[in-house]
C-alpha cells in the first residue's frame, strides 16, 4: 500500500529514478504556458444540469463511499463537506466495512455506516454515489456494491481517480469521460472504450459523471448542488466556499507530465534526510472541506508529511464527521506545527497554503502540489 500511495502522489521514486537512468528526462517537455479557458456554452450547462437531476426523491439521497484502508482525502471530505453545506439532500459517509477509514494522504476518521448498514435502511439504494479515488480500483466489495447502486437507478460521481474504480466496474465502457491528468493513460488501457473529453472539469454521461483531479470535486458539488436546488442555493454555497464559477471550463494542457514537474519531485525525494512532519491541531467544529485542502498539500510536497493531534481521540468536524487524531495530546512545538485551518473560505485557504508551501519549499514544489491537486493555482505573488 506504501508503495500505490507514493504513486498517487505524483510519481513513484522508483519510477523516476528510471526515467532519470534511460535518459528520459531530457525527452520530457517544458511545463507548458495556461491558455483562457472559454465559457462553457449555456446549452451544454443545461444539459449537465438536467442528467443530474434527482432520479428518485424529492430530497436526494447521496452516499459517499470509501474502503477503509486507503481513499483520497479530499475526494471523500470535501465532497461531503460540500454538499452537508448545502443542505440539499442527505448525505451518508459510507465505508464498505466496520472500523475507522484511512484516507490518503492524511487524515483518520470513522464512517457514518457501513454499506451493509446503508442497504438494510435503505433497499432501493441512493439517488447519488460519490466514488472517490481508492488505492485499490478493483475491490471487489465495492465495485459490486456500486454496480449494484448504479441498477438501482443512482447516478455515479466518480471524483478524480475514481474514475478508475468506476471502469473497473464496466460503468465508463462507450461513454465519455475524464479523470486525474496523471492516471488518464492507465485508465484508457483498463477501458479502451472510453471516450476522454479533455478542457472539461467533469463530464457526466447516462447516468454517470467523471472528473479530473482532485480539486474538482468542488464544481462537480457546486454543479449537482444545482441541479438538485437550483441556482441560486448553489450560488450561495459558492459564496460561502470562496469560488466565483463552477461551470466545466478546463485548460487541460498544463497538466502532463513535464521536466520542471520531475526534476522538482527528484530533487525533494533524493533530499531523504530533510524531511519535515507537521502537525495540525483537531478542533471540533472544523470545515471538513478546508481541513482536507490544508492537509493533503502539504502531504504531497515529498518533503512533509502532515499528521493531527488533539487533547481526545476524536472530535466532530463542522458536518458531523467523526475525526480521530493520529496523537492525543494537548500541545505540540510550535515549530512543527500547522495552524487551524484559517477562518476564511476553503478556496482562499489553498491558496494561502500553496503560498505557504513556497515560502517553505520555493515555487518548484508549490507546483508540483498544485499539478497533484490538478488546481490551476496563479503562482504569482
Amino acid at each position: 500500500m506504501t508503495r500505490r500511495l507514493g504513486l498517487w502522489g505524483g510519481l513513484g521514486a522508483a519510477g523516476l529514478f528510471l526515467i532519470l537512468a534511460g535518459g528520459g528526462l531530457l525527452s520530457l517537455p517544458p511545463t507548458p504556458a495556461a491558455s483562457p479557458r472559454p465559457p462553457i456554452a449555456r446549452q451544454e450547462i443545461d444539459a449537465t444540469l438536467r442528467a443530474l437531476a434527482p432520479p428518485k426523491r424529492a430530497r436526494p439521497l447521496i452516499a459517499i463511499i470509501g474502503i477503509n484502508d486507503a481513499t483520497e482525502t479530499n475526494d471523500y471530505l470535501t465532497s461531503y463537506g460540500i454538499l452537508k453545506r448545502a443542505d440539499v439532500a442527505d448525505v451518508v459517509a459510507l465505508a464498505t466495512g466496520p472500523g475507522p477509514m484511512r484516507l490518503y494522504p492524511a487524515l483518520k476518521l470513522e464512517p457514518q455506516a457501513t454499506i451493509a448498514d446503508f442497504d438494510l435502511r435503505y433497499p432501493n439504494g441512493a439517488d447519488y454515489v460519490v466514488v472517490p479515488a481508492m488505492t485499490r480500483d478493483d475491490d471487489p466489495v465495492a465495485l459490486r456494491w456500486i454496480q449494484q447502486q448504479a441498477r438501482s437507478g443512482a447516478i455515479i460521481i466518480g471524483v478524480c481517480a475514481g474514475a478508475k474504480v468506476l471502469g473497473a466496474a464496466g460503468l465508463l465502457d462507450g461513454k465519455r469521460a475524464t479523470t486525474h491528468w496523471y492516471y488518464l493513460e492507465a485508465l484508457l488501457q483498463r477501458s479502451p472504450s472510453v471516450r476522454y473529453v479533455p478542457n472539461r472539469r467533469f463530464v457526466v454521461d447516462q447516468g454517470v459523471a467523471t472528473t479530473t483531479g482532485i480539486t474538482a470535486s468542488m464544481p462537480m458539488m457546486l454543479t449537482l448542488i444545482e441541479a438538485i436546488a437550483g441556482t441560486d442555493r448553489a450560488r450561495r454555497v459558492a459564496e460561502g466556499l470562496g469560488v466565483s464559477r463552477w461551470d466545466a471550463r478546463h485548460d487541460s494542457r498544463p497538466f502532463t507530465f513535464t521536466r520542471p514537474f520531475a526534476l522538482t519531485v527528484i530533487g525533494n525525494t533524493l533530499a531523504f534526510w530533510n524531511r519535515d512532519q507537521w502537525a495540525m491541531p483537531l478542533r471540533d467544529g472544523v470545515d471538513e472541506v478546508s481541513l482536507a485542502l490544508t492537509l493533503d498539500a502539504w502531504s504531497r510536497t515529498y518533503r512533509s508529511t502532515a499528521i493531527t493531534f488533539a487533547a481526545s481521540a476524536s472530535v466532530a468536524s463542522r458536518g458531523g464527521i467523526r475525526l480521530l487524531a493520529d496523537q492525543v495530546r494537548r500541545d505540540w512545538p510550535r515549530s512543527q506545527r500547522l495552524p487551524p485551518p484559517a477562518q476564511q473560505p476553503p478556496a482562499g485557504v489553498l491558496d494561502q497554503t500553496l503560498r505557504e508551501i513556497r515560502q517553505r519549499y520555493g515555487q518548484g514544489t508549490a507546483r508540483v502540489v498544485a499539478m497533484q491537486l490538478e488546481y490551476p493555482w496563479d503562482a504569482s505573488p
